[in-house]
């Protein structure tokens, strides 16, 4: 085996870049160590062009085994990893969202990207898999404006920024202030994904500074590697649009675009337009099949104007100013009262319905991944159905999208939950985008708050989502100026030609108080630092203008949550009672659920859940008291005798014990028989005299409990 290292530190570690020619095949490939975590990248671009495609063609890849783990996982009869893991699913888009942006998007050859990780312990393995997908593209003979550098950057416990962070640091939410993975190149920015409690924007800026230190330090390491090693880029040569297809559109499209992008709110005169041009196009060529070329003269065109307007007149598509938030509309509940909760919100042509339900324990996501094994109690889950933007197409699949953009709003959303002692239930809550015209995720944490607290979950702080958006200059090269600064405009709100077009989406969600979570995607190399913290400064007001109008339509999470939704109640019982409660091979505790109708779930600690309707989880709690009741000495009530013996009488005290009266404890005189005045089937007071602690055995007195029972009775 050939092979070659070179070595970094970084974050106190060692970060390790082993090339051999294991993976030989592939056009690039590069194991990255860092600890005992190692994750393989490999590149690979197709021999041909595609054509007629229409885009550029990026598949990423990333892919957890068990074995990385020391895992045999899965079902008894199978044994292979499955479809990805939902961390598997937001790890690809991550390395995706840092990639893309760096290619030529003219580019009709398809290009994959696999990282496969091999091994882990709890460093950090998808910020591995960034910089190993950076690594793997710049030694190959892909066309990639790489390298880029990725970190992730905390603060636990108050004190100084924490660079690469152990997964065991990360995963106790009540030590962690912050957590983001930044990625970038030459000082700019180009992807951020962050879940915050309740953040200053300044103190996440200065974050951005520190992590773009140590970005600086992998991006050095990764071009000495690239001087030594790189092989010769391929040479892909581009297709020129025909001059008489830009003659048709100067003479019958240019004079009329400009109108329509700026015709108000919504997109149907620039989508008239460019249907005009397609007819146009295909009416020209009938022989042919691809005009993806004259489709990118549409956009491209649109691209400039709006940049254009944007930055020279502060210009845009609807007439907005450029921090101003369009038309709000919020709705708590009045769906159904079947449902839990719901909320319905509109940011001008976004709008989004989301619907909570509430369950028991029993609901909780069980998480089996390749590090990680335990139980989710919250989930958000987010549908883009065809019919929101108008299209027909493949309806009930969940895509990468639609996790990515779901996940997003569980963590923004995670940050102001009760605690489970506070608010024992399973929560779940759905978004359906009903119609889209830009930041459907962020109007879907919106959606979802109202739905909360018209659930009557007590969050601690309404949550709001915006999307911010930028117009910088030379966005045809997509290039920024390193010396000169370019000129710039920074847009609140962003709809569906500044998404589209624009040259950032950057997603802030917080409260009042401070940010939750964020999420950046660019079109441009990267975004220098100043931007962002005035984009994030900027969109502050729009946030709490968000709030403002959640809090008019619902001021505060209801009182009582829904009558449809289970009653929960906890009760504690000692560890060594947990098996009695079980019982046998699940026997006992299957009784239970069977007598009351209730689910009860049991804790580690001896904690009980008790879920149920109609005063099902009252009378499991009953059954679990009286099993569980630790009689004492000194202790009177009330029991059936059950048994008449010799030597005394036996008193049922609940279902699950039973007491015995000695001969000597029935009465305050001399009984001669216990059969002349008790008999089976008789309702006595009782005292409890004593316990055996070992053999359970409790000792009655009724002369004790009342000395004229006897007396009454006869």
């Amino acid at each position: 085996m050939q092979k070659k290292e070179y070595n970094l530190e970084i974050g106190g570690k060692t970060l390790t870049a082993i090339f051999t020619d294991l993976a030989e095949q592939a056009h690039g490939s590069v194991m990255l160590k860092y600890g005992e975590t190692v994750v393989l990248a490999t590149a690979c671009m197709s021999r041909d062009s595609q054509k007629g495609l229409g885009y550029f063609n990026l598949t990423v890849d990333y892919l957890e085994k068990f074995y990385a783990a020391g895992k045999i996982s899965g079902s008894r009869f199978v044994k292979r990893e499955g479809k990805p893991s939902e961390d598997a699913i937001l790890a690809s888009r991550v390395i995706d969202r840092t990639l893309r942006p760096l290619f030529d998007h003219s580019i009709r050859h398809a290009v994959q990207v696999i990282v496969t990780v091999l091994s882990v312990d709890d460093n950090d393995s998808v910020v591995l898999a960034i910089n190993a997908a950076s690594l793997a593209l710049s030694v190959s003979d892909i066309s990639w404006n790489g390298p880029i550098g990725a970190i992730r950057i905390g603060k636990y416990n108050n004190q100084d920024f924490v660079i690469n962070p152990s997964d065991t640091l990360r995963q106790d939410d009540s030590q962690y202030q912050f957590d983001m993975i930044v990625c970038g190149k030459n000082g700019n920015i180009n992807m951020i994904e962050a879940s915050a409690h309740q953040n200053k924007e300044e103190e996440l800026e200065k974050a951005l500074i520190r992590a773009s230190e140590e970005i600086s330090k992998l991006e050095d390491f990764q071009k000495k590697i690239v001087l030594e090693i790189s092989k010769e880029k391929r040479i892909i040569e581009k297709e020129e649009i025909n001059p008489e297809s830009v003659k048709l559109f100067h003479e019958n499209i240019l004079p009329k675009i400009e109108a329509a992008i700026f015709s108000g709110p919504g997109k149907k005169e620039i989508d008239e337009l460019h249907n005009v041009w397609n007819k146009m196009v295909a009416e020209k060529y009938k022989a042919r099949e691809d005009f993806s070329l004259e489709d990118n003269l549409f956009d491209d065109t649109e691209n400039d104007i709006l940049h254009k307007k944007a930055i020279e007149e502060n210009k845009r598509a609807d007439g907005r100013k450029m921090d101003e938030v369009r038309d709000l509309y919020a709705q708590a509940g009045g769906l159904s009262s079947i449902l839990h909760g719901s909320g319905i919100f509109y940011r001008g042509g976004t709008h989004v319905l989301s619907v909570l339900t509430l369950g028991g324990p029993e609901d909780r996501h069980m998480i089996d991944g390749m590090q990680i094994k335990n139980e989710k109690r919250f989930m958000h889950h987010y549908n883009f159905p065809p019919y929101s933007a108008g299209e027909t197409g493949r309806a009930g699949f969940t895509n990468r999208r639609e996790v990515g953009h779901g996940a997003l709003a569980e963590k923004a959303l995670a940050m102001v939950l009760p605690s489970v002692l506070d608010f024992p239930y399973t929560i779940r809550v759905v978004s359906e985008s009903m119609a889209s015209n830009g930041s459907t995720s962020q109007a879907s944490i919106c959606a979802s708050t109202l739905a909360l607290m018209d659930g009557g979950v007590p969050i601690a702080a309404p949550v709001a989502g915006i999307a911010m958006g930028l117009m910088i200059e030379e966005f045809k090269d997509k290039k920024l100026k390193i010396n000169n600064e370019p000129r710039y405009k920074i847009l609140t709100d962003i709809q569906g030609p500044e998404d589209h077009h624009g040259d950032m989406d950057f997603k802030i969600a917080g409260t009042r108080k401070g940010i939750t979570a964020i999420q950046l995607d660019v079109k441009v190399e990267g975004v220098p630092i100043k931007i962002l913290g005035e984009a994030m400064r900027q969109s502050k007001s729009a946030r709490i203008a968000i709030i403002d109008r959640i809090e008019k339509e619902i001021s505060a999470p209801r009182a009582e949550i829904s009558p449809n939704a289970p009653k929960i109640l906890i009760i504690k019982i000692k560890p060594d009672q947990i098996g009695m409660i079980i019982g046998s091979g699940g026997k006992t505790i299957k009784e239970i659920k069977e007598k009351s109708g209730a689910e009860v779930t049991i804790e580690d600690d001896g904690t009980v859940y008790l879920t149920g309707k109609n005063g099902s989880a009252e009378k499991a709690k009953e059954i679990v008291l009286e099993m569980t009741h630790e009689f004492k000495a000194g202790e009177t009530m009330k029991g059936k005798v059950v048994k008449i013996a010799e030597f005394g009488a036996f008193v049922k005290l609940n279902a699950f014990t039973d007491g015995m009266v000695h001969i000597s404890e029935i009465a305050p005189f001399r009984v001669e028989r216990v059969s002349d005045i008790i008999k089976e089937g008789m309702i006595v007071p009782v005292k409890v005299l004593s316990v055996d602690p070992e053999r359970g055995r409790v000792a009655l007195s009724i002369k004790e409990a009342d000395s004229n029972f006897f007396k009454k009775s006869q």
